[in-house]
């Protein structure tokens, strides 16, 4: 048997389910197993045993709870990462599943109970995989500075790739949406996490939306030439729509390209729109005017009214991918997404799903009604190169402008 380089501790108050899961964690090579039948009893092991890679953790016992554990085990550094293993309902076990990166500590899984041996191996090699690469310890990115992103978009750094929509039905592409990668020469691909956050500080949104915008025409033209229909999506953050120059900026690149505004769609999350001002409506109002689309991103994870989706000039709703993760296991999560393409309908707006991972999603969306989608089951986000290689391989639809 292979010993796995691994310390794991036990939090399980049932003492036949405890010993179950120390068995199996031993059966499947791990060097060193822990067990306790409660948060307090577990501080303790660690104190007197040292940290731990992995917790095995119940969520609900007597005394201190798996919860409790958690917090206190985060602040002390005890504990790499997380796998929780609990009976409570799926919608409980959502809500830890979300706390548990909040608190500081990587959650590897939830495997419910009984404990399934395939799954739990599966986790257990999943870290050993991503602890070759990093830390166990969490920590922040190092974000970019402004100058740092000056720099990078002086010397053409930030390049735009394109993830196509999917028509779920046909399974036509119906468009694609631009997102920035930083392709740093020395340390590659780098997150929007990292840059973003310095991109808005230093007042670069509309350099780098605009630079966008120009690929993405850019990237359009050359698809229609070539016999693709597709409509570009952008993001725009809600605060660049007080610019009163965004607007003609933007009719302005459509011309100069021959585009027409309903080759456009502009997203923006609703979190952002929450106190939409008079200059931020009249610029909806007037991109609406010029045919462009307008979708909401991430729809039902902010906090907008259904009197703000009543009031603003949308046309689409972006469906947040956390609640298709959920689809088929969550049931909250089916009821979200069925909620929201009636929602949908009844207000004219057409419905996308993001995050789509697998043929199951696929599937179950289809049997829910939605009938466009993107995630990585269809394609990555890639460079203009590689996406119009990418659109030659599949079937041309008719064009439709």
């Amino acid at each position: 048997m292979q010993v796995l380089p691994l310390r794991v501790l036990v939090l399980e108050d049932h003492l036949f389910q405890q010993a179950i899961a120390v068995n199996l964690l031993k059966q499947l090579g791990c060097q060193e197993v822990f067990s306790a039948s409660n948060g307090l009893e577990a501080l303790d092991v660690l104190q007197r045993s040292g940290p731990v890679d992995i917790a095995l953790c119940d969520l609900s016992m007597e005394g201190m709870d798996g919860l409790e554990f958690l917090h206190r085990v985060a602040r002390a550094g005890l504990v790499g990462a997380v796998i929780l293993s609990s009976s409570l309902s799926e919608d409980i076990r959502r809500a830890a599943r979300q706390l548990v990166p909040l608190l500081g500590l990587m959650l590897l899984g939830d495997v419910g109970k009984p404990l399934q041996v395939e799954l739990l191996e599966a986790l257990l090699k999943k870290f050993l995989s991503g602890s070759m690469a990093q830390s166990t310890v969490t920590t922040s990115p190092v974000l970019a500075s402004g100058s740092d992103v000056r720099l990078a978009m002086q010397h053409q750094q930030m390049e735009t790739y394109f993830q196509p929509k999917i028509n779920l039905l046909k399974g036509d592409v119906v468009g694609v949406e631009a997102l920035t990668r930083w392709n740093h020469p020395c340390a590659g691909l780098v997150s929007p996490a990292v840059f973003m956050p310095a991109i808005e500080s230093s007042n670069l949104l509309n350099d780098l939306f605009y630079a966008q915008l120009s690929h993405g025409l850019e990237l359009q033209r050359h698809a229609w030439s070539l016999g693709h229909a597709l409509n570009v999506a952008f993001n725009l953050e809600p605060v660049q729509l007080s610019s009163a120059d965004l607007v003609p900026n933007i009719k302005k690149a459509l011309c100069n390209f021959g585009l027409p505004g309903s080759a456009v769609t502009f997203e923006l999350t609703e979190s952002g729109l929450l106190e939409a001002s008079a200059t931020s409506l009249e610029g909806l109002v007037r991109l609406r005017m010029m045919g462009c689309r307008l979708s909401i991103d991430d729809f039902g994870v902010g906090f907008s009214s259904l009197q703000r989706l009543c009031q603003l000039p949308f046309n689409e709703i972006k469906l947040d991918g956390e609640f298709i993760q959920g689809l088929g296991d969550e049931p909250r999560c089916d009821a979200v997404i069925s909620s929201t393409l009636a929602l949908g309908e009844a207000l004219g707006m057409s419905v996308i799903a993001e995050g789509i991972e697998t043929q199951e999603q696929h599937q179950r969306l289809l049997d829910l009604g939605c009938v466009q989608g993107q995630g990585y089951l269809f394609a990555r986000p890639m460079t203009k190169s590689n996406l119009l290689a990418w659109l030659e391989t599949r079937i041309k639809p008719d064009m439709h402008i």
